[in-house]
């Protein structure tokens, strides 16, 4: 079956319309939105009235879920993360990022429901690395082709933020060991549509391996600044019950820190992906 899809941009993003995500999903619909992500890369659904059960079910039709190592999680429902800006620190949203890519299967995709929301500001920009890559002149891109970079957890997550008294220190030395370092493609082909897409990011990337260190930092700079093109991106405005689905294979993204001391609580379900290449 078909969706009644909005396209936001030529590069990423779409509406769908008319669907109840707190309820069942035929395994026709089920097929038909996952097709629209990898079409349109982040999708979004309106007036959504879920709860943290609902979410995480929705979530899991499309994989096993991630446990985050350090974000608190929603009571009874471990699967689903709390982003509370009275609670955490979560600084780390506030630049462009992929999800998770410190481990060495990084997420599929993500689902982040709003659930207090800033009387204005706070919007999230989702930026195609696939749109990024293409529009990289053809000897940059034959250049990129094949190189590695460092991931590293401690990039976002550094011990003066996340280790602050004894339970929070345990717990970040936790992470620290169970996550070290990861080397991925500086860019990736997508599993499905084959595409390739830029695949390093500010929030985990350290390094390129095979440059030297002030080659890597020059064209990782280069790297960021291009995917931030807004050309390559989607701007969201959230609302109370807005949903958002993206795949974190193809797509960075930046939750705009322009709202304090206004309240924001987000809640993501992040679904386990595979290896990249």
């Amino acid at each position: 079956m078909s969706l009644s899809l909005l396209q936001l941009t030529p590069a990423i993003g779409a509406i769908v319309e008319n669907i109840d995500l707190s309820k069942p999903l035929s395994a026709e619909i089920r097929a038909a939105v996952s097709d629209a992500l990898v079409t349109h890369q982040v999708l979004f659904f309106r007036g959504q009235d879920i709860t943290s059960q609902q979410q995480r079910d929705f979530a899991a039709l499309f994989g096993d879920l991630h446990i985050h190592p350090i974000y608190p999680q929603v009571p009874g429902v471990a699967e689903i993360i709390v982003l509370d800006t009275q609670v955490t620190d979560v600084r780390d949203n506030a630049i462009w990022h992929t999800d998770v890519t410190f481990i060495e299967t990084p997420p599929l995709g993500a689902v982040l429901a709003a659930r207090k929301l800033p009387h204005t500001g706070g919007g999230t920009i989702w930026a195609s690395g696939s749109t990024a890559y293409e529009s990289l002149s053809a000897p940059l891109r034959s250049a990129l082709d094949g190189l590695t970079a460092t991931h590293e957890f401690i990039k976002s997550f550094p011990v003066e933020r996340f280790g602050k008294g004894p339970q929070a220190l345990a717990l970040w030395e936790k992470a620290r060991k169970d996550n070290p370092p990861v080397s991925h493609p500086v860019v990736r082909t997508h599993p499905v549509t084959k595409r390739k897409s830029l695949f390093v990011n500010e929030g985990f990337t350290t390094r390129i391996n095979e440059l030297e260190a002030a080659e890597s930092e020059a064209v990782l700079r280069l790297l960021f600044a291009h995917l931030a093109k807004p050309e390559h991106s989607v701007r969201w405005r959230w609302q109370e019950g807005d949903v958002a689905f993206w795949d974190n294979r193809s797509t960075l993204h930046y939750a705009v820190d322009d709202y304090r001391p206004a309240h924001r609580i987000m809640h993501r379900a992040t679904i386990m992906g595979d290896r990249p290449y």
